[in-house]
């Protein structure tokens, strides 16, 4: 196993080993703590405690992630919302984080408050689901981009914290 300097922002109780075992269960969910013990020249015990420490402290959950594509959601968007007061984001935020629909929530510093990414089954999905922000008390505005094609939907590639 190569060793590095991890940056300084990573909490402490993340070392090496930890991103190690993070990168393989990224390269293949299913595999088992036999094979990253023997890629990695440690005991199975050991992968089993990080592995459960990763889960226990949130780091990692295990999930089936699935093409959103090929189960039926034909309609993807980016939604940015604009929120007046300003005093109301927080609230919002709670509320939109709730929603199903809802698969990535962020709070920005540009011209608008939220930025929201949503899967619909349709446009006619969709078009309820932007009415359904606008009915939210604080919501003063919203624009909505259709995303027609996704290139890439990925989780993030560890190595980029190397330095």
């Amino acid at each position: 196993m190569a060793k590095h300097k991890l940056p300084e922002n990573i909490p402490a109780q993340l070392d090496d080993l930890d991103f190690s075992i993070l990168s393989h269960l990224q390269q293949d969910g299913r595999v088992s703590f036999t094979v990253i013990a023997e890629k990695l020249n440690v005991s199975i015990g050991t992968i089993r405690t990080r592995f459960n420490r990763l889960i226990e402290d949130g780091t990692i959950s295990i999930i089936g992630r699935v093409d959103p594509d090929k189960v039926g959601f034909r309609s993807y968007a980016h939604i940015a919302v604009y929120i007046r007061p300003a005093t109301f984001k927080e609230q919002v935020a709670r509320h939109i984080a709730q929603l199903p629909e809802v698969s990535f929530l962020a709070m920005t510093s540009g011209a608008y408050d939220l930025e929201v990414n949503v899967m619909c089954r349709d446009n006619d999905h969709l078009v309820q689901f932007v009415n359904q922000l606008s009915e939210i008390e604080g919501v003063y505005q919203t624009n909505t981009t259709i995303y027609f094609k996704v290139y890439k939907y990925a989780q993030p590639d560890l190595s980029l914290l190397k330095e």
